[in-house]
């Protein structure tokens, strides 16, 4: 807390106000990049030959309150393919939030300016308790093609998720995307220990999703059917994934 108070009072941005995570990518090896403009920093590495990038800085979602954690990487999976994973808690706020804004609100649509996670939460079924198993108490999960997400989650994935430093309100998403994979973590401190176990986290997800990948190369185009509300509660707009 400290060091974040320092900085925001105007201390070094320079690498050394980093070196702690600078000394863990070297260890790796991979180089960590600060980012004056936002107070944040930049590593980019590799999980076998894929790239991925880790990003620490302020939040870029409205349920994220402070620094957040950022992972990505790209995958081979249809351009249609979307899968959210999070944590009970915050599911359960951002439905809230949703139902308040959306239904209860002044505003009667949901378009491209809302967060792809949000929009998910509308049209997509979520899995069961019985699917989700041993994840059910703190986690929920829904998808565009339920069998994907199914495969994704009947191999490690789950111990790796009921491993990971995940804190007691603390915001978490794992999703994939426009071909994408990504974490989001609420993270207002990025000791090094914690961004390890937080990529470790993110490198079972990616080997896992590619993993799933293969087993569906062939498999139909995912559906896009909205699920949770219908068109009449709540309209959705066609919006750019």
């Amino acid at each position: 807390m400290l060091d974040s108070l320092k900085r925001l009072l105007g201390g070094s941005t320079e690498p050394q106000a980093w070196a702690e995570q600078a000394a863990w990518a070297r260890a790796n090896p991979w180089q960590l990049r600060p980012v004056r403009e936002i107070d944040g920093f930049v590593i980019e590495g590799r999980t076998g030959a894929t790239a991925w990038r880790l990003e620490w800085g302020p939040s870029q979602r409205p349920y994220i309150s402070g620094a957040e954690l950022r992972v990505r990487a790209e995958l081979a999976v249809p351009r249609e393919l979307q899968v959210l994973l999070l944590n009970r808690s915050l599911m359960e706020a951002i439905e809230k939030q949703v139902f308040d804004q959306y239904v209860e609100g002044v505003q009667t649509r949901i378009d491209s300016e809302t967060p792809a996670e949000m929009r998910w939460l509308v049209m997509f079924a979520k899995l069961s308790g019985t699917d989700l198993g041993r994840l059910r108490e703190r986690f929920g999960a829904l998808s565009s093609f339920k069998p994907w997400l199914q495969q994704w989650l009947a191999g490690p994935l789950p111990k790796a998720l009921a491993n990971s430093p995940l804190g007691a309100g603390q915001a978490m998403v794992l999703m994939v995307g426009r071909r994408r994979l990504s974490l989001r973590v609420a993270l207002d401190e990025p000791e090094a220990a914690l961004l390890e176990r937080w990529l470790k986290l993110f490198e079972c997800a990616l080997v896992e999703a590619q993993r799933v990948a293969v087993d569906f190369s062939g498999a139909a185009s995912p559906s896009t059917r909205p699920s949770l509300f219908s068109p009449s509660t709540l309209p959705v707009d066609k919006a750019r994934h």
